[in-house]
């Protein structure tokens, strides 16, 4: 019983069908579900996939996995606000596409993509193809329906709604019948995805969806008031460089191009501001979406992400202004 009230609360955050919402270990878990089943499933009907130059991993590994058994994956490139347009999914649609997978909002930049109208547009050009669209950084942040989203398949994880780590979600459209299984066993979830489910994390996860769900739209609203504030004060410092759109409400990439990026995060750090590298899935590495996006290399190397949410205050933020504008600016001089 308990188990069925969780799935109705996930299911009621997402605006989707309870019976259409299925439990997994994570964003990750459900983001390669989606791939690999859609291709198992529909693979007979073409070899083409779409999905962008800027996905989170868990999407660009699994296709270079698929690259490496034959199947030709097209990336979209973003515009320099690190969006993907329509025009460039429209172009790269093809007869033989049978995957579409575009995340909503992109974890680095906060570039919000219109999935609505790709999804729409991907049923009209290649009515076969799936379209897939990670929502782990959009659920609850950005507003939207699974039901009336058009997407066949969404991902989302718990831990970005302040729930536990560990679970996620994956929503499959009642358009997509004998959708294969992703794991086999005892036939939990459906026989979709069998395994013991992790009931402790699933209820912290639908305890999380019902206490954010009743507010988040206003605190979006407030969290986005916050970081264009930032950005305004931000931009106006010679030296200081705001990377792409920030139109998601919670998610503000700055470079500060001559102080490496651990050099900012170490000072920021001292000061008790807890910002990351980029991706927090690929430490060590150059951002690819920056790259993707054209930004020189000597900001990208100096450039850092901010994460807010509903408990952020303008206090915080004014200390990180002050902290980037007094000890991390003259450091590039």
């Amino acid at each position: 019983r308990q188990l069925r009230t969780a799935r109705h609360a996930v299911a009621a955050a997402m605006g989707a069908e309870p019976d259409r919402v299925f439990f997994t270990s994570g964003g990750t878990e459900a983001d390669n579900w989606a791939i690999f089943s859609t291709v198992k499933r529909f693979g007979k009907r073409g070899k083409h996939i779409i999905t962008t130059a800027i996905e989170h991993h868990a999407i660009l590994h699994c296709m270079k996995e698929l690259e490496a058994q034959g199947y030709e994956v097209t990336y979209l490139q973003p515009d320099e606000t690190g969006t993907v347009t329509l025009d460039a999914l429209k172009a790269a649609l093809r007869k033989d596409t049978i995957l579409v997978s575009i995340m909503m909002v992109n974890n680095e930049v906060g570039s919000v993509m219109p999935i609505a109208q790709m999804a729409k547009l991907t049923r009209k050009v290649s009515p076969d193809a799936v379209f897939h669209t990670d929502a782990v950084q959009g659920f609850l942040k950005v507003p939207f329906a699974a039901k009336t989203l058009g997407a066949d398949l969404i991902s989302v994880s718990s831990h970005k709604v302040h729930g536990p780590k560990g679970v996620g979600a994956l929503y499959i459209s009642p358009r997509l019948k004998s959708f294969p299984a992703y794991m086999i066993g005892g036939g939990q979830e459906s026989n979709y995805r069998s395994g013991t489910e992790g009931t402790p994390a699933i209820f912290g996860f639908a305890a999380a969806c019902s206490a954010v769900a009743s507010t988040y739209k206003e605190d979006a609203k407030t969290e986005k008031a916050l970081i264009d504030a930032l950005v305004e004060k931000l931009s106006v410092l010679d030296g200081v460089r705001i990377n792409g759109s920030h139109a998601a409400p919670h998610v503000l990439s700055i470079a500060v191009p001559g102080v490496p990026t651990q050099n900012s995060i170490n000072i920021l750090q001292d000061h008790g501001i807890c910002v990351s590298a980029g991706s927090a899935c690929a430490k060590g590495h150059r951002s690819h979406v920056l790259e993707a996006m054209k930004v020189a290399p000597e900001a990208i190397d100096g450039s850092f992400r901010v994460s807010i949410c509903k408990d952020t205050t303008e206090a915080e933020l004014e200390q990180l202004y002050t902290v980037i504008k007094e000890e991390i600016l003259p450091r590039a001089r």
